[in-house]
């Protein structure tokens, strides 16, 4: 039995669909009532992911668990200290899980960690999982930190840990600035990142769910630390042509040096924006492909026009 926490959002609910369709024996674990699962699944609430969480009746007879329950990045946050509210569900509430995972005698945890814990941006070469964690935001600490607690409990009580750290994911479905993108695209609205030449990594919610899967059961999974991509680096520029054309539109890009792009956002307040639109973020998958003998599933350009067909079908609802 697999365990899914945070099954209700964007990847859990792709992880519990494609598990379920592979013939997997799958409890997912969400805090909302009445969702509809594939047949099969069994559906536990779970309240919050905090430290003081009772797991034990879903844990129970469970084998492995896909941890995709976390705090993410919130626009706008109002918490007084940001930091301190990551901490308290992405640090205290995974270690409880797993603290729990561990009592119930669960054998593997799969973790979804972030690429951020390496850092914000890529300069000479790309991250690799081996590098020295820079972690650049409060999400981005806790995110770390979880991972440090999870290999201190691995070497202490034999659980295997699995810790999984994607850049951007996009699919059908995908929330927050890639939607935006995806309208302002179809809306024809130009848009000045038309001179960004950058390179970034992105990874596609099958090629993740993917990967996930592999890392439930493959033996040279425990233990380590993954990076995970699509194996092609766009720039933000050529990734929006792309997008556009998987919506059969032309992207409107205007030819704005990248420097002017900073130089202005950092003066209207938006320098993180501008960095993630201008600067290059690049993932080395070597050993992902090698130790788990993986390959992407689907290519960028099958996950964009998966992803522009479930946009304007529901433009058409």
């Amino acid at each position: 039995m697999i365990l899914v926490s945070g099954a209700n959002g964007f990847l859990g609910r792709a992880v519990v669909n494609r598990g379920a369709s592979d013939g997997l024996r799958l409890r997912a674990a969400s805090r909302q009532s009445g969702k509809h699962w594939p047949s099969g699944v069994e559906s536990v609430l779970s309240g919050d992911l905090a430290a003081e969480g009772d797991w034990r009746a879903a844990l129970d007879g469970v084998d492995a668990v896909v941890n995709c329950a976390a705090r993410v990045h919130v626009m706008r946050d109002a918490s007084p200290n940001p930091l301190a509210e990551f901490r308290r569900v992405n640090v205290a509430g995974t270690l409880n899980l797993a603290r729990q995972a561990v009592d119930a005698g669960v054998r593997r945890f799969i973790h979804i960690s972030s690429i951020g814990v390496n850092g914000a941006e890529t300069f000479a070469k790309p991250f690799t999982a081996e590098d020295k964690p820079v972690p650049h935001s409060p999400y981005a600490i806790s995110k770390h930190e979880a991972e440090l607690g999870l290999r201190q409990m691995a070497q202490e009580t034999g659980l295997e840990v699995v810790i999984i750290r994607p850049p951007i994911v996009f699919g059908p479905g995908a929330p927050g600035n890639f939607n935006k993108l995806l309208l302002i695209l179809h809306r024809g609205i130009p848009l000045p990142l038309g001179a960004v030449h950058n390179r970034r990594s992105l990874v596609a919610l099958d090629n993740l769910v993917d990967l996930i899967l592999i890392s439930l059961h493959h033996p040279a999974a425990a233990n380590q630390t993954f990076l995970v991509s699509d194996g092609e680096d766009l720039s933000t520029s050529a990734l929006l042509r792309r997008m556009a054309a998987a919506l059969g539109r032309s992207a409107r890009l205007i030819p704005v040096p990248a420097p002017v792009l900073r130089t202005t956002a950092r003066f209207f307040g938006m320098a993180r924006m501008a960095q993630q639109l201008c600067g290059s973020l690049q993932v080395d998958i070597s050993k992902t492909r090698a130790l788990l003998d993986w390959t992407p599933r689907v290519s960028v350009n099958e996950a964009l026009e998966q992803t522009a067909r479930h946009f304007l079908a529901g433009r058409q609802n």
